[in-house]
């Protein structure tokens, strides 16, 4: 278990598509903290925080395949690192997108 004794206490509509009851807060971690980033809001970001420290938060947000283009710039807030250094900044680099018109 990560930081502290208590659950982390996160809403249940960041996790709508799986079984809430059953989410192993230990082993899935970084998919944990990756749908918190992208759908949480303030109060969840503070819980994830809290559960996991942030150590283990930077990790899985420096390793994160994809987050919202609004909430990178969160990211890097709470990383404190460069977006360079980010995977999802270099995949997204690697695989432009059409101009939006």
């Amino acid at each position: 278990m990560y930081g502290s004794e208590a659950k982390a206490l996160f809403t249940k509509r960041i996790f709508w598509d799986a079984n809430f009851e059953l989410i192993d807060y230990d082993a899935k971690a970084n998919w944990v903290i990756e749908r918190v980033f992208s759908r949480g809001d303030v109060e969840d970001i503070r819980q994830c925080r809290r559960y996991y420290g942030d150590e283990k938060m930077s990790e899985a947000l420096l390793d994160a395949k994809f987050l919202p283009e609004h909430r990178m710039h969160l990211a890097i807030a709470v990383v404190d690192k460069p977006l360079k250094k980010f995977k999802y900044y270099t995949l997204r680099r690697s695989n432009p997108e059409l101009f939006p018109y």
